[in-house]
């Protein structure tokens, strides 16, 4: 079961390689990552960095989280 977020108006989807609750968590504080992004020397977890590029790119549509089998 992989899970991921889908952005209802462009129907696109990723899939990252981490949890339903990481990725909720992830959307929820979306605006302290971008923060901690900036000041960030060593890098963000993969699936952190995947996810907050496709929430800045879809910023302002309406993102939902996603399960597929």
């Amino acid at each position: 079961m992989q899970n991921g977020y889908k952005c209802e108006d462009c129907e696109v989807a990723i899939w990252p390689a981490t949890t339903r609750s990481e990725l909720s968590w992830l959307k929820d504080r979306v605006h302290v990552v971008r923060e901690v992004a900036k000041h960030s020397h060593g890098g963000l977890d993969m699936w952190i960095a995947e996810g907050l590029e496709f929430l800045n790119e879809h910023q302002g549509h309406s993102i939902i989280t996603v399960t597929k089998r």
